[in-house]
């Protein structure tokens, strides 16, 4: 379980962090202010749930490995930032992922440090938001959670799996590949098809 968890964590922040790191270029930021955006899009959701768990040092800050592959991803994206783009929609793309995730570490997480099922799912959402809201935060844009397409209900998507099939005593890594699965089919098909919940309508003048 601790391996799992941290392959998760680890790989999350990686995409998380490119989504940041590709943000940083396109708004033309210097190499430090990409470096910034990537950990913080990589690690802001991490460590949100580790101190709301108690789990403290937060990983992202006692781990190396977790500066590591955000300082990875930075730089890969600044000095090869066409190759990265190649990609569909780069951002949308590997923020998909990071969400999906950091969704399913979240919960598996929050489930391993005794909370119960409801509340798991519920961490596990804010952790998959997270890094996101912080880069768009940074970026002075409206985060994506708050916008139109299906995004934390994605997250609660993938996190109600996990703890369904922790309630079942499920394999957890079939577990945790069945929600990210889910939660990063429904972020995709969302871009793709733009599904998205009502939008609030001002009152006419």
């Amino acid at each position: 379980m601790q391996t799992l968890l941290l392959t998760l964590d680890l790989v999350g922040t990686f995409v998380f962090a490119l989504s940041g790191a590709i943000a940083g270029v396109k708004r033309r930021l210097d190499v430090f202010g990409v470096l910034v955006l990537s950990f913080a899009a990589g690690n802001a959701g991490g460590i949100t749930r580790d101190l709301l768990i108690g789990a403290t040092p937060p990983g992202a800050i006692s781990d190396w490995r977790y500066l590591g592959v955000s300082v990875l991803a930075g730089a890969i994206t600044f000095w090869w930032s066409s190759f990265v783009e190649r990609a569909w929609n780069p951002v949308l793309v590997f923020d998909g992922a990071g969400l999906a995730l950091f969704a399913v570490s979240g919960t598996e997480k929050a489930l391993a440090y005794g909370l119960n099922p409801i509340m798991a799912a519920l961490l596990g959402t804010l952790t998959g938001i997270g890094g996101g809201m912080v880069r768009d935060v940074l970026l002075a844009e409206i985060p994506t959670v708050l916008r139109s397409d299906l995004y934390a209900v994605a997250a609660l998507a993938g996190a109600v799996v996990v703890v369904i099939g922790h309630t079942l005593h499920l394999p957890s890594a079939v577990v945790a590949a069945a929600g990210a699965i889910l939660c990063f089919g429904l972020r995709f098909g969302a871009i793709h098809e733009r599904w998205h919940l009502p939008i609030a309508r001002p009152p006419k003048a």
